[in-house]
């Protein structure tokens, strides 16, 4: 998984191996700036049956940034931070702001509040 040219697996192909497996309750998608991978696992989450949190790192890097590897760049307004969270809120996942709101929020999807 990952941004760069040559992807083992995508979002997507891994989100299919925890929706099929019973002991899986919830998906945790940590993803971050630039690319598209997040907005197009969005449209597989949309027709999970398990819930999904997610958290994008690099809410605050400046637009057309390069952070130190090729899939984390922001080109031409694509792959912002803002339209992953959308994409995946919008998809029906719960999207955390800061890592340490994971467990919160994977405990309010299943119902363990």
């Amino acid at each position: 998984m990952g941004g760069d040219r040559v992807v083992g697996l995508t979002f997507i192909d891994v989100l299919k191996m925890f929706e099929k497996d019973p002991q899986t309750k919830a998906v945790v998608l940590l993803g971050e700036i630039g690319g598209n991978a997040e907005e197009t696992a969005s449209e597989y989450i949309k027709e999970m049956s398990k819930p999904v949190v997610a958290f994008i790192a690099g809410k605050s890097a400046p637009p057309g940034k390069r952070m130190g590897h090729a899939g984390a760049i922001i080109e031409r307004g694509k792959g912002t931070y803002q339209g992953k969270v959308e994409a995946l809120t919008a998809a029906g996942a719960k999207v955390a702001t800061l890592p340490s709101e994971i467990p919160a929020l994977i405990k309010e999807a299943l119902g363990m509040k």
